[in-house]
């Protein structure tokens, strides 16, 4: 593509609307444009590379046999309805209604609609396995949109779907998909990690994620310093490192007015977090729950909702804590009448403060013994240096981009949409399903997270939009101008799209341009065209080389070989 009379503009002041290298940088370089909070426009710079990441997802998909289709956007509410899924998804699912009064829907995701494009092939076991995917846009009304292309409104997924006969036959298909999504985050240069995750709205048997390595990851990944253990946070197992094996003291309530927060007490009364129980107040479903954990955890709210086996889960307002004699800064188990979770490490613990259900006044001495719960399960995020659940190493965390999941479905969505087959002896059976997503938009933020620097985005040469750019020098030089074309021309020849910055603009400008969008390698045809010589260098490199026009295509020609 020539410049000068192309669509191509840079920003020289970064937004003031984004707060992420990834976000910044693409919207200065013309790649993206906001329209509004979680919605871009994809410039056509930002189209390309999104094209490129597309067309190797593509490469990997069609090699392992799963076969391409396009699913609609719009679809009927009662789809997701019998599925069970429409109360899940709540606010976040964007809905309509068309002009005869049915209530429709944006497709947040599709597993109902290829239950039922599957339903077309599949009747009997011989029918196995099946694999189908879409790279197609979804919608979800994020209540929080933010860092640019990492969580919005709008955007583009690849998602897959196995169907198998059988749990093993999901195995197989599972791993296979799984195997591919490695090659596609290679080949993507994605520095990643592979985590066990919750199911989530999905449901299912497994959930595994990966997550591009990055400080401004939303996910916090739990690895471990001497085994291969990865796991996110909102299912890491909390391994309890010891029981406290004191003798138990008398009960003994103390005054602690004005003292609210559990910091402010254990400070008065000269004692460790660790010695100390807090109470968390919450509307689980529209009904008050108080959890107890340890002073010094934090409350993991996924795994309380899994052990409830609730929907929802908020802080309590006044008028439900006002159901239960709780006392909010001054909540205890002792006495209370509430439903009562608590953490397994609680069980574990001797001689600790809780409140007193009493304005101003604590227990100190408390013990399990002392009061009555209800339910008693891990419930805690865990924490740097606590126990690994494989090895007894130390775990310690990252933070992550979700880019890609996979999910074992099982027979969650075949039941509900009654995808059934004849087994060999004539029997009904429901079919095993497999779930794999991509977010296209995430991987091209969570590489330009991961590859820039000062100057700009630094593009690996195989999502790169051009592999090369040729920077005139003086475009009033006929001798530049022409070796220019002539390298431009047999750059096409061999199948290399290039970019010819032919502007006429400063060369220290053109250099800048080029370097904030990234083009792995530049070819400078300058004074020494005169002698058919060009300056080349690499994006990633300083040092720059003194080449032939012919040494610097041949060049090109062996870099864009590497994939």
């Amino acid at each position: 593509m020539k410049l000068k009379n192309s669509f191509f503009y840079t920003l020289r002041q970064p937004p003031k609307d984004e707060e992420s290298d990834s976000a910044i940088l693409l919207t200065r370089a013309g790649y993206i444009k906001k329209t509004s909070a979680g919605d871009y426009m994809f410039m056509p710079l930002g189209h390309k590379v999104k094209r490129n990441i597309e067309n190797i997802i593509r490469e990997e998909m069609d090699a392992i046999d799963s076969q391409e289709l396009v699913m609609p956007c719009l679809l009927p509410e009662e789809v997701y309805i019998s599925s069970g899924r429409r109360a899940n998804f709540g606010n976040s699912m964007f809905s309509l209604k068309d002009r005869s009064g049915k209530q429709m829907v944006l497709g947040p995701t599709h597993e109902e609609l290829f239950a039922i494009a599957a339903s077309m092939k599949i009747n009997s076991y011989k029918d196995f396995p099946l694999s189908l995917y879409q790279i197609q846009t979804k919608f979800r009304d994020e209540a929080r949109p933010r860092f640019g292309l990492i969580r919005v409104k709008e955007f583009v997924m690849k998602d897959a779907y196995t169907f198998d006969k059988d749990l093993q036959g999901l195995d197989e298909s599972y791993s296979k998909m799984f195997n591919a999504y490695h090659r596609i985050f290679q080949r993507l240069h994605v520095n990643y990690k592979v985590v066990r995750a919750d199911t989530g709205v999905m449901g299912g048997l497994l959930s595994e994620e990966f997550q591009a390595i990055s400080p401004i990851g939303e996910d916090t990944l739990v690895l471990c310093d001497k085994c291969d253990f990865s796991s996110n946070i909102e299912i890491t197992q909390h391994v309890i490192e010891q029981e406290d094996d004191s003798t138990p003291l008398p009960l003994q309530l103390v005054e602690t007015v004005g003292l609210k927060t559990i910091e402010e007490v254990c400070q008065y009364l000269n004692l460790p977090l660790s010695k100390a129980v807090k109470a968390l107040l919450m509307n689980v479903d529209g009904k008050l729950v108080v959890f107890f954990i340890r002073g010094d955890r934090e409350l993991n709210e996924t795994k309380a909702l899994k052990l409830l086996k609730a929907m929802e889960i908020n802080f309590a307002n006044d008028q439900l804590i006002a159901t239960s004699n709780a006392v909010s800064g001054f909540t205890g188990p002792i006495g209370l009448n509430a439903t009562i979770v608590i953490d397994q490490q609680v069980l574990h613990m001797k001689n600790f403060v809780v409140g007193a259900n009493k304005e101003n006044y604590h227990y100190i001495n408390a013990n399990v013994s002392d009061f009555k719960y209800d339910i008693v399960g891990d419930i805690v995020n865990v924490k740097e240096n606590d126990i690994c659940p494989c090895c007894g190493g130390k775990l310690y965390f990252t933070k992550g981009i979700e880019v890609g999941n996979t999910f074992k479905l099982g027979t969650k969505y075949s039941q509900a949409m009654n995808l059934n087959y004849q087994d060999a002896s004539g029997k009904l059976q429901p079919v095993y399903m497999g779930s794999y997503g991509i977010g296209v938009g995430r991987v091209m933020a969570a590489i330009a997270q991961q590859s820039h620097d000062e100057n700009g985005l630094i593009w690996p040469i195989n999502i790169a939009p051009y592999k090369v750019c040729i920077v005139i020098a003086n475009t009033k030089d006929e001798t530049q101008n022409e070796l220019a074309l002539k390298i431009y021309d047999q750059l096409q020849q061999n199948n290399i799209e290039p970019l010819l910055d032919d502007r006429d603009e400063r060369v220290g400008v053109k250099f800048k341009d080029m370097e904030l969008i990234g083009i792995p390698i530049r070819i400078t045809v300058g004074r020494d065209a005169v002698d058919g010589n060009v300056e080349f260098i690499l994006r990633t490199e300083k040092e720059k080389q003194l080449l032939s026009s012919q040494q610097a295509i041949e060049k090109v020609i062996e870099l864009a070989k590497q994939q």
